[in-house]
């Protein structure tokens, strides 16, 4: 007897499900490139046990991707985000990466990353209303 078949939605669909989805599109993606070498980085300033400021993506491609940067409110303003991202950039570099590629929705915080070496590539102007995407490539060694 064959199962039949059923459309699931919104909060039918399991997070098992959810995370299925999101990994067969990576697993099919990186067979396409071929070649992946995905290694997530992190680095975490810490106050004692507490967690000031941070920073986590992944290497692959020889390419550092930022995924979040994050500072506690208390402590941004200091210049912890930049040390955040040469932390990771240094661990990136160690790693064979020949750039970097970070996004943020915060004009103000696109104007820092271009401070600190990243040239903006695209712009999605409204991508959240009233927000634009800035994306931002720091390039240390040109591609072939």
């Amino acid at each position: 007897m064959s199962a039949t078949r059923q459309w699931r939605r919104d909060d039918a669909v399991p997070q098992s499900a959810l995370e299925a989805i999101r990994d067969g599109v990576i697993s099919h993606g990186r067979q396409q490139a071929q070649g992946s070498d995905a290694a997530d980085i992190a680095c975490a300033l810490y106050e004692g046990e507490e967690l000031i400021a941070g920073a986590w993506g992944r290497t692959e491609f020889q390419r550092l991707y930022v995924s979040y940067l994050w500072v506690r409110d208390a402590d941004r303003g200091q210049g912890l985000g930049g040390d955040c991202l040469r932390q990771l950039e240094a661990q990136a570099l160690r790693r064979g990466c020949v750039d970097a590629l970070i996004e943020t929705l915060l004009d103000e915080v696109a104007e820092i990353y271009e401070r600190l070496g990243y040239a903006c590539i695209a712009h999605v102007h409204d991508f959240v209303p009233g927000f634009t995407r800035h994306t931002l490539l720091k390039v240390w060694k040109p591609r072939d």
